[in-house]
Formats: structure tokens, sequence, C-alpha cells
């Protein structure tokens, strides 16, 4: 295997024997492989679309098998068997539909080359492996292409996986568009169709992927709004009363719903874990009085939380760690997710969990003390204070914006995070989202206010960075500026896995500047790529940060 799509790779180079995720080398090939047909689908269905012919079930496939290769979704084996069954399946149909296509409109069908060519030979875990190899990977293109053409196509694919994933998730609320899929299927093909495409090709259709991954970010944020209303400012507990308790992690609202109905009245409370926190803002979700606190911290930190938590926990999304044996037989994987040896449910009907809940004590003692966190300032609830947000600027009161976002991770150097939200200068705001909030989210009332404002502003789950766009389109246009680049505000994000790098190039293609990235760059950006982006956006690389944190508020013209 080799494997460097994540930020926790082996010595930042790439996992070669197992993942530091958890993942086998079989995984790693069956992902590979998987991925791999997924190409090979698209260069049938992008043609056939642009002679008008489409099929939703290869749509919906595609979504969730690239969400089931993300870091920490899938380990279960026997799942990416299914998958690529299914996979082999559909590109014979994609394979007639482009036939059938060209043939009503006059044409001969191409000859179509690479992973269009992609059948499954095996069923057997073994042989599949062994097909894995010969269809080739990163390793053997590296070889054949170079480091810096493989680099910037892996970048377009790790996008394409954020990216597809948010669309999973809206498809979930019942939302889809049929120019995000038009577009998937093109990025998808063009990278089966053109492995020796140069770098500024590349580069041009990572920043389409870019406003593709825009598109789904509207998309999703529309649909949760539309069905929960927007976010309001919410206190949350973060610390468990007495009861019977069931913990739901990841990032799905519609499963978080469907457990909030199937628990109500049963006297079970509903605690959220890791991203599904912001969901607490939500009216169409915060009106049930059992969803009540929040438990424990960012994902990394699951295997001592949720042995500690007194119930059962239900993984809807990434991320997920290999379970321990101590809660191994209280955790429910739902949708991509799955863990071998792990209950799966895949009909959203959670009696299983509510029985085996009822069936534990819960928490018994008191709760330690009152403490909460705030989160609900998505971009209806900050803008619905914009005369007050621009008034203090003008006045000088708030003198600066930080977004301090992304996805957190092990690493002591993430403390840099922490760092620059708590020492932030007084008169300015932190806009924060994604799970790297919970290095600093604690602090909130630490870190005060300015003229009834919240210093710090969560502004919700790593897709909610539409959010953020919204609020800073919205302050540009008060103060009459060309650019939200004009703005007093400095992004610094941390990167970890693929969503990461969708919203990454989803803001390089509203053409963002100085953004900074870290603890470290991704092992996949080669000093040219990275050479690129740093000349044709100011990327950088966090250091010092006292030094950061100076040259930001000079608005980096040093």
């Amino acid at each position: 295997m080799f494997c460097f799509q994540c930020e926790q790779t082996d010595k930042g180079t790439g996992c070669t024997t197992v993942g530091n995720c958890g993942k086998t080398a079989t995984v790693s090939r069956e992902q590979d492989l998987l991925i791999h047909s997924l190409k090979g689908l698209s260069q049938y269905t992008s043609r056939a679309s642009k002679l008008g012919a489409s099929d939703p079930e290869i749509d919906h496939f595609s979504l969730e098998a690239a969400f089931s290769t993300l870091t920490n979704v899938n380990f279960d084996e026997q799942r990416f068997v299914t998958y690529l069954k299914d996979a082999d399946r559909l590109i014979r149909k994609a394979e007639k539909l482009y036939v059938d296509a060209c043939r009503k409109a006059g044409q001969t069908p191409e000859k179509l080359k690479g992973p269009a060519e992609w059948r499954l030979a095996h069923e057997d875990v073994a042989r599949i492996v062994e097909q894995a190899h010969e269809a080739g990977d990163i390793l053997d293109r590296k070889a054949q292409y170079g480091d810096d053409v493989v680099g910037m196509q892996e970048m377009i694919m790790y996008g394409l996986k954020g990216l597809m994933a948010y669309a999973e998730h809206a498809k979930h609320l019942g939302r889809e568009n049929p120019e995000v899929y038009a577009e998937i299927r093109d990025s998808l093909a063009f990278l089966g169709d053109n492995p020796t495409a140069p770098m500024p090709r590349l580069i041009e259709e990572a920043l389409k992927v870019g406003g593709t991954t825009l598109k789904v970010m509207e998309m999703l944020s529309n649909a949760h709004t539309n069905r929960y209303g927007h976010p309001v400012p919410t206190r949350v507990p973060t610390n468990p009363r007495p009861g019977k308790a069931i913990l739901v992690s990841g990032h799905d609202l519609v499963d978080l719903e469907a457990l909030l109905i199937q628990t109500e009245g049963k006297g079970i409370d509903v605690y959220s874990h890791g991203e599904i926190l912001p969901a607490h803002g939500y009216p169409g979700l915060k009106k049930y009085k059992h969803f009540y606190g929040h438990y424990g911290g960012a994902w990394q930190l699951q295997q001592v939380e949720f042995a500690t938590f007194q119930g059962p926990i239900l993984m809807t999304t990434n991320c997920i760690l290999e379970p321990r044996k101590s809660y191994k037989d209280r955790i429910y994987t739902t949708n991509a997710v799955g863990v071998s040896g792990v209950k799966h449910i895949s009909n959203s009907d959670f009696s299983e969990v509510i029985a085996q809940a009822l069936s534990m004590k819960g928490f018994t003692a008191p709760p330690k003390n009152d403490h909460t966190v705030m989160t609900g300032w998505g971009h209806n609830a900050v803008l619905s204070a914009a005369d007050k947000v621009v008034a203090a600027v003008k006045s000088g009161a708030i003198k600066h914006f930080f977004l301090v976002g992304g996805c957190d991770g092990a690493e002591g150097e993430r403390n840099y995070f922490r760092e620059v939200a708590m020492g932030a200068p007084r008169d300015t705001i932190i806009l924060t989202l994604a799970c790297g909030k919970f290095r600093f989210n604690r602090h909130q009332d630490e870190l005060g206010d300015i003229g009834g404002i919240p210093r710090l502003l969560d502004m919700g789950q790593c897709n909610d960075a539409y959010s953020a766009i919204q609020v800073a389109v919205a302050l540009q246009n008060a103060f009459g500026l060309q650019s939200v680049n004009d703005l007093p505000l400095s992004l610094v994000v941390s990167w970890f896995e693929q969503k990461a790098v969708a919203v990454l190039l989803a803001l390089l293609r509203l053409n963002i500047k100085n953004i900074r990235l870290g603890p470290k760059l991704p092992a996949f950006a080669t000093p040219a790529m990275v050479g690129v982006l740093q000349k044709e956006f100011g990327l950088k690389l966090i250091g010092d940060v006292q030094t950061d944190m100076r040259n930001m508020l000079a608005k980096d013209k040093q």
C-alpha cells in the first residue's frame, strides 16, 4: 500500500504497511481500486450526460463510494467487496448508457482507455488486492508521471472526495443538483482521461473542483436551514446529568433527527460529540428537550471519551477510530461508516441502540458544574448583528477578524491554533468552525465580548465554511470594498483530511489570499505545487505565533 491522503501519514511521506488511521493494507488497496472504478464510471457517464443521458443510481453510488474512502470512515474489508461488486455492475451499465446515447445521437462511441477498461475480475479479497496492484497505485504513477503531476492529481481527487462527502450529506437531506453531478462526473473523467495533463491544466481543474465545492456547501447549508431553521446562538451543557444516554458523533443531522424522534418520551438523553455540537443551534433539533448536552472534544480523543460514556454510541460519518474492547459492543455505525465486528445500521431504525441504552445504568452522578459552550453563530445569526459589527469596526472597537478553523488532530503543534485564538488582541473577533475549535471553545467566556458581541463565534461544522464566506462577502459589501482580501480578516486553517482539501480549494476558487495552513503541508504537496500556490494565492505555512500574529494584523504587507 501507499497512502498519503491525510495529515497523519507515516513520517510525513506516506503509509506503506498499515495506515496510521488504522486501515489495513488490504482495505487501502480496495479503496484504491474503488476510486479507480469511479474514474472509469465517470469516463462513460460524463460523455453520456453530454448526449442527454444520465443515471441517478450511478451518481448516488459514486457519492457514497467516494465517502467510504475518506480518512477514518470505513475499515471493513467485506463492505468494500460489496462496493466493488456494485461498481462492476454499474460500470457495465454506464458503458451501455454511453453506447446507447451515442447511437441515439448518430455518433460512433469512443473506445475508452484507462480506468474505463476496468472490470472486477474476482470477488475474493486476496484476488481483489492483486487486481488493485495491477491497476496501479500512486507510486506507480509517480514513477511514470512525476511527483508534481501526481501530487496535483491527488489534490484534485481528495478535493473531489471531500465535496462528494458533502453532496452525500445533502442527498441525505433530500437536496441534489444536476449541475453538481455533472461537474463531479467531468472532474473524475478528467482524471481518468488525462494522466499526463500539465500542471497549469491540473491547477485549472483543482480550482474547478473548488467551484463545485462552493455549490455543494451552499446546497448543504440551504438543506440544513430549510429543514431545521437557521441556527441561533445556544449554550450547550458539557457535563452529563443523571439518566440513560446515547452519544451521537460524526456530522449527519438526518440520523440525529431520526434518533431524537425515536427516543422521545423514553427517558433517554441524547448527547452530541465532535461535529454534532452545532446541531444544538438548529431550532428544529433543539426543540427536543432530551437533546441535552455535548460530551467530549474532537474526534482523536474518542477512544478515551467513548470508553467513559455511560451508554451506546452512534457514529454517523467520519471520523471513527478502531473501537477499543471496552466499548466495541456498544458502538454502532450508519451510512458509509464501517468497522469489522461493529453493528451497522442501514435503515435508520435505531431500536437496537435504544434498547441497549435502556438496559444500561446511564449516568448516576450529578453534573460536576454548569459549564457550557456556545454554538449556533451561523451566517444568519452573525448578519442579524451586521449593523452592530460594522459600527464597531468603524469606531475602532473591532480592528480585525480571525477565522481559525479546520480539522483537529493529535499533534502538539496544533496548539498553535489555540494560541492564536487565545492570544488574539482584545479588539479582535475570532470566527471558528469544524472540530479545530475544540482546542479553545471551552474558553469562550474568558475571551469576553466587544459591545455585546462575543469575541468567539462558533459558526458550525466544517461544511459551514459557507457561512463564513457569506459573512465575509456581506462585510465586504458593507464597507464598499473591491475584494474580501481588503477586509481586516485573516484565515488560519488546520488541515487534516479530504473535506479540508475541498474547503481549501473552495477558498482558493474565491481568490482568497494569504491563508495560513498547518500544522504542516500535505505530503502530496510537492515543492513545485507549493511554489505555485504561494505565488498565485500567497498560501503560507503556519510558523511562530507571535510573528504570524504581527503579520496578520498588518495584513501581510511586510
